[in-house]
């Protein structure tokens, strides 16, 4: 009877997994996920996993709600890691030494509001100034740095909510804001994001994910191909804040309605925003938004490597699209691996209001007001060119 007993529980431990020293499965991005167990803020953070049929593996941490890690296949069948970040919660929290919004959700605002000032109604609200007398991504304490509430649903969904307080890096409105991944069984990342407010504020959420489709963040990627189905882009000051109208791209090297390669354009100083960006990174007025209304069936942009054949496509119902070639990476700043990530070592892609919008009245509108839901769809679509 004892040996019938002990070997029911072995059957048991095999197909459930006890909690008596059996292992679970190693992540095809060999990340520790005991390394991302901490605690910030009083609220707890761990590295969470989605994964589909077909072996795709996408690793978050609700710090910040960020994507840690992206395992697509290659041409050749091959698992690669293809976004940058970090082995260990403790250098993404270290914003000392490794500051970084690496695969991380930002707001409440993302990209530039100039001077840190905007008005609703009568009442003018003075945000912090983080970059060169401007705010960027919602100043000093963006979202990046917070740990979310973290619901994973299913092996292929995960919901992550914050809560940012009226006042919050003086921002106006109680906002409940929420995002939730989706890993689909072709090979997409669904993003949604969603807020709610007591009182009118603006609200523009993106995700920072740091893109290389070479899986090699040692090396840049100006070998990788990029479309943008753009005609225009809003034009800006040295200091990347919009001056108002827009720029026709025809007939200029970030004309990118036909692909060509990052490295073919990045340094062409002939075309001055290239020269304020240090390169491309540029908010770009996506022809799939018309009428007030985003078209998220439509591709708004690519992104392709020659080198391992993995292909990104990009759809949305923001109005924008920057996209930034990673001009600022330097080599300083060593992440996963303990690779150093150099200059233009990754191009992202990040869905958005225009910048600097509760400025322009005339753009699409970044206002959320109580009883309104704010909305925002982004998929990150992963495939494979033989």
């Amino acid at each position: 009877m004892r040996k019938v007993l002990l070997a029911a529980c072995a059957a048991i431990l095999l197909l459930a997994g006890c909690k008596t020293g059996t292992k679970a499965p190693a992540l095809k991005s060999g990340l520790d996920k005991a390394a991302f167990d901490t605690t910030i803020n009083g609220m707890a953070v761990s590295l969470y996993t989605l994964v589909n049929k077909s072996g795709m593996e996408v690793d978050l941490t609700n710090y910040g709600a960020r994507i840690v890690s992206i395992m697509v296949p290659d041409r050749d069948g091959v698992y690669r890691d293809v976004s940058l970040g970090f082995d260990t919660i403790k250098e993404y929290a270290d914003t000392v030494n490794t500051p970084s919004n690496f695969g991380a959700v930002v707001g409440r605002y993302a990209n530039r509001i100039a001077k840190g000032r905007f008005s609703i109604g009568d009442e003018t609200y003075q945000l912090p100034l983080n970059n060169h007398g401007n705010c960027l991504h919602g100043g000093f304490d963006s979202w990046y740095y917070r740990p979310f509430e973290a619901e994973q649903i299913s092996d292929t969904q995960i919901k992550f909510t914050v809560k940012s307080p009226d006042g919050d890096s003086h921002f106006p409105g109680n906002v409940t804001a929420t995002v939730t991944y989706t890993l689909t069984e072709d090979n997409r990342l669904d993003i949604l994001y969603g807020a709610v407010t007591d009182k009118p504020t603006v609200v523009n959420m993106t995700n920072h994910c740091y893109f290389n489709l070479n899986a090699d963040g040692s090396k840049s990627i100006e070998d990788n191909v990029l479309y943008v189905n753009a005609d225009y882009i809003t034009p800006t000051d040295d200091l990347l804040i919009p001056v108002g109208g827009f720029l026709a791209l025809e007939g200029t090297p970030m004309d990118f309605r036909k692909a060509k390669s990052i490295g073919s354009v990045a340094d062409d100083k002939s075309f001055v925003p290239l020269v304020y960006g240090k390169g491309i990174d540029h908010n770009f007025c996506l022809n799939t938004y018309k009428d007030g209304k985003g078209d998220d069936t439509v591709v708004a942009g690519s992104l392709y490597s020659p080198k391992t054949g993995i292909k990104l496509d990009v759809y949305t119902d923001e109005p924008g699209l920057q996209v930034y070639t990673g001009n600022f990476l330097n080599g300083s700043i060593a992440g996963k691996g303990g690779v150093r990530y150099v200059h233009r070592a990754a191009c992202c892609l990040e869905s958005q209001k225009y910048p600097d919008t509760p400025n322009h009245p005339e753009w699409p509108s970044a206002l959320l007001n109580p009883g309104e839901k704010y909305s925002s769809h982004c998929v990150y679509a992963f495939s494979v060119v033989k």
